[in-house]
Order: structure tokens, then C-alpha cells, then sequence
């Protein structure tokens, strides 16, 4: 029996690489999926400087599991977290999830945090041969209400975040002998997840259910709204395209998954900006699409189960609110927040045990207000990988699911009379 691999994830423990360790050695004593397992990241986690979940702090201190936090901007950093410990096989798996998420970064932010760490990894794990090397694609993008939604379709990166992480997919894709798999993925939820849109708009739920009073959104739904996808079939994705990339190598990836990762920005900074690669290069990976279902995430059916599930209902603003926020939604967006952010406030101060301290919350920021249109068609991982969604179904069990995990671990507040 071939032995296990050894594994490597880079960055995430703001989005999925927490999850993702979860599933490559479980807490619980169930089979691990990897031999030795080590995460990398800027942050500290004793004592944390970020969100770790009840479970994660579990995962560190299993055998075969080493933390490192570290400044991967730093070519020799990036090296020496390739170096096995002594006795032990070089690294098989590397997980990308590295990148600035915070969508008001500067531009220079995205290139040195997003693109420069990324192609530092990336180099070090074609120059160490390394099986698989499987990176997360967040949904920056704007789809457009018409189309295939296949891998094949020309998307709109959104905005400086999106116009640089998608770049960043062309960087990695241009490096030779990298055996590289993108995994683009819809709207996170699940539990534990605490990043882009769906946990607030969840959280402002809670808030009009204890206020007994109907949630409005601002944007009618359209014909291809915003789609979501678990965070289990994320991490889940990740691993089977990691054990399908060392089965089949880069080439034939290519040959069977490869998709042209098209230039989408200004021609001026390819000359700019050290390893971005020339608008004129074509670049072809192994990318592949991952939401719920095929296209059926309406962002109207999900916000009455969301709505539902505390005990309200659900609805749009009027055509006025809709044209106000259109034209001026940097101006009233204290307005949107003042009654859920207040409401989410005492409810923390009440909640039944206490609350001491909290990573979540109901405050809508600009970027989750805007409307995004994120639909994609995931046919291909199926197909090709043949992975199958372990989280299908969006419901009052998976938004149960969320919520009773947080409130046990004190990070939700239980309000129930």
C-alpha cells in the first residue's frame, strides 16, 4: 500500500485553509488523508491574532501537524517552508489560498500580498517537483447575464481585488513544470466561515427575526444571481483535484482541463510589476469551476430559506430605495446598517451565555451591498475529476448547521427565551 502524502497549505486561515486541514487529518480520530501536514500563514495562533474556530486549535496539536507563522513575501522564507523535517519525504501536495481578500486594498497591496506571494510559491514548487499544487480562485468576478458560464467564458475580474487575483492566475500558469489546478468557487458558507458576503447577510437575518420584523435587500434577483458553495465541497474540490493533478501531471491537465487564462489588465504594468507575465503570452491551466448545483442558486430562494430559518420573512426595497442606492450608496450605507448593527449589538450584550468577544457580523460593508452577479456552470469537475457535491443542498439544516456550531463555541448569540 502506497504511503500517504505529505502536504503544505499556504495562507487561508481567514477562508478555508482551516476547513481544509479539518478534512486532511480530522480531530475526531477519524483516517487522515496525509502524513505529515503543515500550514503556513502571517498570522499568529498562540495567542491568536485571528479567528481560529473551536475545532482548529484541536488540528494543532495532533502528531504530524506543524504551524508556522511566517513572512511569505520573502523568497528564502517561501524556500525553507519546503524543507522537510529531517527523516521525513519532501512535500507532495502544496494548497494555495494565499492573497488579500479585503476588497478596499490598494493596489499594491493585491500585487505584493496576492500575486508577488503566490509566484514565490509557486517557483519554489516547481523547483521542488511537488505532485500537485492546487490554488483558490475567489469569486471576484462579474459574470454577465447571458452565457455558457462554462470555464471557457470570458468574465470580468472586479475591480482592483479581482483584476490582480485573477493575474495572479496567469502568473502561476505561466510557470514551467508547475503541476497546477485552479479551483474557482461561488459564495463560501458553512461553518466556521467568516469571510465575504453570506455569514453577514446571515447575521442580519438573525437580527430582523429577533426584531420580528421582514429582512429587505436592496437588489431584485436576477437572472443569474449571485451563487453560493460550501465550504466542504471547496476544501473537498481542493483534494480531489490535488490527487487527480498527481495521477495525471501538468501536461496532460493541460490537454484534457486546460482553459486560456485571458489577459485583464492594463497592458502598461506587465513591464511594471516583476514576474507578471506579457499581455501577449497566451497561458493555458487546468481550471475548473465549483458552486452548488449547475445554475440554481437564486438569491431570492435563499434569502427566504436564510429568513425562514429565524422565524421572518423576506423581501426587496422599493424601486426609490433601489434608485438611491444606485446613485449615492457610499452615502446612505450607515443608514442601510443603523437597525441590524444596533439590533446585532444588544443581541451579543444579551445573549444567553454571555458573549465575551466575537469574530462576526451583521455590518454590511460597500462591497457586500453592491450587486454581484457570480454564476457558473460546474459540470467540468464532475466530469473530469469526478467529484460529487457532499454539501448539495442549501436549506434550514446547513444554516442550522452554521449557526448551532458558533453558538456553541460562544461566537453566536443565543437569544432563545
Amino acid at each position: 500500500m502506497a504511503s500517504k502524502p505529505n502536504a503544505i497549505i499556504f495562507g487561508g486561515l481567514n477562508t478555508c485553509s482551516r476547513t481544509l486541514a479539518t478534512l486532511l487529518v480530522p480531530p475526531n480520530g477519524g483516517e487522515r488523508l496525509v502524513k505529515n501536514l503543515r500550514i503556513i500563514d502571517k498570522y499568529s495562533v498562540r495567542p491568536a491574532t485571528t479567528y481560529l474556530s473551536s475545532v482548529f486549535p484541536q488540528i494543532l496539536d495532533l502528531p504530524d501537524v506543524e504551524y508556522r507563522q511566517a513572512n511569505l513575501t520573502v523568497a528564502s522564507t517561501v524556500a525553507s517552508c519546503f524543507d522537510p523535517k529531517e527523516g521525513e519525504e519532501p512535500f507532495d501536495y502544496v494548497f494555495d489560498f494565499t492573497g488579500e481578500i479585503q476588497w478596499d486594498r490598494p493596489e499594491g497591496i493585491q500585487i505584493g500580498h496576492t500575486l508577488k506571494i503566490a509566484r514565490l510559491i509557486g517557483l519554489e514548487a516547481a523547483n521542488r517537483k511537488v505532485k500537485a499544487y492546487v490554488r483558490i480562485q475567489h469569486p471576484f468576478y462579474q459574470c454577465k447575464d447571458s452565457g455558457s458560464h462554462d470555464e471557457k467564458e470570458d468574465v470580468k475580474p472586479e475591480g482592483v481585488i479581482g483584476t490582480w487575483w485573477h493575474e495572479t492566475l496567469r502568473t502561476l500558469g505561466a510557470i514551467e513544470d508547475l503541476n497546477l489546478v485552479i479551483i474557482r468557487t461561488a459564495l463560501p458558507y458553512g461553518p466556521y466561515v467568516n469571510y465575504l458576503a453570506l455569514i453577514p447577510f446571515i447575521a442580519v437575518a438573525a437580527c430582523y427575526g429577533h426584531l420580528k420584523q421582514t429582512m429587505k435587500a436592496l437588489h431584485s434577483p436576477g437572472k443569474y444571481p449571485s451563487h453560493t458553495v460550501h465550504v466542504d465541497d471547496i476544501t473537498g474540490a481542493m483534494w480531489a483535484a490535488a490527487e487527480w493533478m498527481a495521477k495525471t501531471g501538468r501536461k496532460e491537465a493541460d490537454a484534457v482541463a486546460g482553459e486560456e487564462i485571458m489577459f485583464k489588465n492594463e497592458k502598461s504594468k506587465a513591464s511594471e510589476v516583476e514576474g507578471m507575465v506579457s499581455p501577449s503570452t497566451k497561458v493555458i491551466a487546468p481550471l475548473f469551476n465549483l458552486v452548488r448545483g449547475r445554475l440554481a442558486c437564486h438569491h431570492g430562494r435563499e434569502g427566504n430559506v436564510i429568513a425562514s430559518y429565524f422565524g421572518t420573512t423576506f423581501d426587496f426595497h422599493n424601486f426609490v430605495t433601489n434608485i438611491a442606492a444606485k446613485f449615492r450608496l457610499e452615502d446612505i450605507i450607515e443608514d442601510i446598517n443603523e437597525v441590524h448593527v444596533s439590533t446585532w449589538t444588544t443581541m451579543i450584550t444579551t445573549s444567553n451565555p454571555p458573549i465575551p468577544n466575537t469574530q462576526f457580523s451583521s455590518y454590511m460593508d460597500l462591497y457586500n451591498l453592491k450587486k454581484h452577479t457570480v454564476a457558473f456552470n460546474a459540470d467540468k469537475i464532475k466530469r473530469v475529476i469526478g467529484y460529487q457535491l457532499k454539501r448539495p443542498e442549501f436549506n434550514h439544516d446547513a444554516i442550522g448547521d452554521m449557526v448551532e456550531k458558533l453558538k456553541a463555541e460562544h461566537s453566536w448569540p443565543n437569544n432563545e427565551p
